[in-house]
């Protein structure tokens, strides 16, 4: 038996004010209630009842026992009615992580609209070149990218997303448009240092095709604006994300380079840690993220709105 069962078992035998009026109320025999008193006595190494045949009197470890234990009893429901009550109203500290690029421009908007809709939750952003362990760093929810090995969270999936060869008109009026991955070996390329991956390795498919070519440059960075900058002046080919190079590429500041070619899953996801009951603030700012961004999930036509 749990401390806090004996706690409320022994408030009922003092109610009851019997042994047997006890077991009444409990549904079992006077022995069970007898039995039980005498383990709960021996485990604590006090007496708690003084018992006679007709009543049974509270010792002074037993009124302590007792004033204590109301207390704890107390405490511990009133805290399951504050979480009971979270889990239909969104209140208190959420922390949200996500990158530099991608939270500026698209979840700290989000998150303007969901403070708006619930002023008894208060968020916290932290932004960061690259993910944070989410579990041990104490964060709610985090906006991550690509496939996720990590078993511990669970996710749902808010945006589509590829990653996109692209150049600038001027670079590829210089060099040329690459007609096969292998060509990217001759060519000047733009490379990220983002990640733990093998540094200038992309790894390409195209239906059952697949290449993994070594690319070089002049320049290289471990941020994607820097790198975006340097593209748009021509200085070579980058590989990034959709939602950054979309509207360059409307405009034909920049213009896409092997389009047939595909790079590994780079769809965006809310994760937060595997609990067996989430509380009313995650699961109200997921829902959000979701509706926020169903235009950038593709449709029909494999199309997104980036």
């Amino acid at each position: 038996m749990s401390s806090v069962s004996d706690v409320a078992f022994f408030m009922e035998v003092v109610k009851a004010g019997t042994l047997s009026g006890a077991a009444q109320e409990l549904g079992v025999s006077t022995a069970a209630v007898s039995r039980r008193l005498a383990n709960l006595e021996a485990r604590l190494g006090i007496r708690l009842l003084n018992r006679t045949t007709r009543r049974a009197a509270v010792t002074y470890e037993g009124e302590l026992y007792l004033a204590e234990g109301k207390k704890i009893l107390g405490e511990l429901e009133e805290l399951e009615q504050r979480l009971a009550s979270a889990q239909a109203v969104p209140k208190g500290l959420l922390r949200v992580n996500a990158t530099f690029g991608f939270g500026r421009q698209f979840i700290a908007p989000a998150i303007a609209d969901f403070a708006e809709r619930h002023p008894e939750v208060e968020v916290q952003l932290y932004l960061s070149d690259r993910p944070v362990n989410l579990i041990e760093e104490g964060f709610d929810v985090c906006i991550r990218f690509g496939e996720l090995p990590d078993a511990r969270i669970v996710s749902r999936r808010i945006a589509g997303n590829r990653r996109l060869l692209c150049a600038s008109p001027a670079y590829l009026e210089r060099f040329g448009l690459p007609a096969s991955p292998m060509d990217l070996q001759r060519h000047r390329c733009i490379v990220i240092r983002e990640s733990d991956e093998t540094y200038g390795a992309w790894h390409l498919h195209s239906g059952t095709a697949q290449a993994n070519v070594k690319v070089r440059g002049a320049v290289s960075t471990n941020d994607g604006e820097a790198a975006l900058g340097w593209a748009l002046r021509g200085l070579g080919i980058l590989l990034r994300s959709e939602w950054n190079v979309a509207p360059y590429l409307r405009s034909g500041r920049l213009r896409e380079v092997l389009g047939d070619w595909r790079f590994p899953p780079a769809d965006i996801h809310a994760v937060y840690p595997m609990k067996s009951h989430l509380s009313a603030k995650v699961s109200a700012f997921v829902n959000h993220l979701d509706k926020h961004f169903e235009p950038y999930r593709p449709g029909a036509g494999g199309k997104s709105a980036w």
